[in-house]
């Protein structure tokens, strides 16, 4: 407890009678022993062996009634002097201290004066290493410790380090397999409270992060800052095996399978598989015909909810990918992602039979078909086939003018 805690209780007690007699024949006359918390709510004051004592609640006036004097129990010149201790107050803890601003208590003063700086936007405690300012001081020592490199709480199961204790707990959830943070919308159970109130916001459709460049916007801040990737050109991603690089770690993560082949998600109708679960689930639909997402203005549906996203741009008129090089602008990523290639001069797909390259994966099968003699566009009228459909589609003109 606070000094000043501890005074108040003090100056309370000096002002009731009995307290102020027991003190005064106390062998330990003038000597608080100790004053410590109950509960939450309830303090007590203890006396050595040997005080005499009286447990009440605490009145702020200077007479007592005389039923409260019967209460005052004595036994003996040195009384209660076979108790190790003895809880002389109990006291429910007020909130005395409010916020004119917004009406918020506080038990203590100096609690509502932190809380002030809310309000003021005053940050006393300033970062001598990256100029940062904070409100509290216990947000400021954290912050040091992403300087000094401190990270005091270890997991005794991994061995993974973090600045707050409160991380640590987090952390050890994984270990226990335990999620104590539940969404009464669906059931589903979090490891940590953060991802919990992330995924709220599927139920409640919040998405409190707006690119400025489109107005598209985000569930969490991290994917808005892969986003604004499409929008700068940055491509920070980039694969150590082939050099290709990606706008989101998830697409790297995605492109490396290419190179380990591994595809372990195989339909059980077809017998494709797939690197991604996601993507066979997507799949599967074509064999059921499941198509949920239904356009307003056309009544076409797709399987996918981003499907349908693409094809409402059609009707908006939307082109939320603009060229950083010429400001041509696409209502597609894949096919900003090709037009730029024309700026770039990146090829990155190759031939394997002649190492010729191309921007385009279409025009690297059509090219392949050269070398495996596939014509796969076939003319009934006539016999012929043909390695591009344009050539198929041309001929179809000719005949009918």
């Amino acid at each position: 407890m606070h000094l000043e805690q501890a005074w108040c209780v003090c100056s309370a007690l000096l002002h009731c009678r009995c307290w102020e007699r027991c003190w005064l024949s106390s062998p330990w006359k003038g000597k608080l022993v100790l004053i410590r918390l109950v509960t939450n709510s309830e303090l007590a004051i203890e006396l050595a062996p040997g005080s005499c004592w009286w447990k009440r609640d605490v009145m702020l006036k200077n007479e007592e009634s005389e039923e409260e004097e019967k209460h005052h129990v004595k036994t003996g010149e040195k009384t209660c002097s076979e108790t190790e201790s003895f809880s002389l107050l109990k006291r429910r803890d007020k909130k005395c201290f409010t916020c004119r601003q917004c009406g918020k208590s506080f038990t203590y003063k100096k609690n509502l004066k932190d809380h002030m700086r809310i309000h003021t936007g005053e940050k006393p405690f300033t970062c001598d290493q990256c100029g940062k300012s904070f409100t509290h001081k216990k947000s400021f020592k954290v912050h040091m410790m992403i300087h000094t490199g401190e990270k005091p709480f270890t997991c005794d199961q991994c061995g993974k380090s973090f600045r707050q204790q409160v991380h640590l707990k987090a952390h050890i959830n994984i270990h226990t397999g335990e999620k104590p943070h539940t969404c009464d919308q669906c059931g589903k159970s979090f490891t940590y409270k953060k991802s919990l109130n992330v995924h709220l916001r599927i139920h409640t459709g919040e998405k409190p992060f707006t690119c400025d460049q489109c107005g598209k916007s985000f569930r969490q801040q991290v994917h808005l800052k892969d986003h604004m990737n499409i929008h700068t050109g940055e491509k920070l991603h980039e694969c150590d095996q082939c050099g290709k690089t990606f706008f989101w770690a998830s697409g790297l993560k995605v492109h490396l399978k290419v190179h380990s082949q591994e595809k372990p998600h195989s339909c059980s109708l077809c017998g494709k598989s797939f690197s991604l679960l996601q993507n066979l689930k997507v799949h599967q639909k074509i064999h059921t015909g499941e198509k949920a997402y239904v356009c307003f203005e056309c009544g076409k549906s797709f399987i996918t909810t981003e499907d349908l996203k693409r094809h409402q741009r059609i009707h908006t008129g939307e082109k939320p990918y603009k060229c950083s090089h010429c400001d041509k602008r696409f209502n597609r990523s894949g096919a900003l992602k090709t037009h730029e290639r024309i700026h770039t001069g990146e090829k990155p797909y190759k031939c394997s039979h002649c190492n010729k390259r191309f921007s385009r994966s279409g025009h690297l099968k059509t090219h392949e078909r050269i070398h495996t003699g596939e014509n796969p566009y076939h003319f009934t009228a006539c016999g012929k086939s043909f390695t591009q459909s344009s050539s198929l589609t041309i001929i179809k003109n000719n005949q009918s003018n």
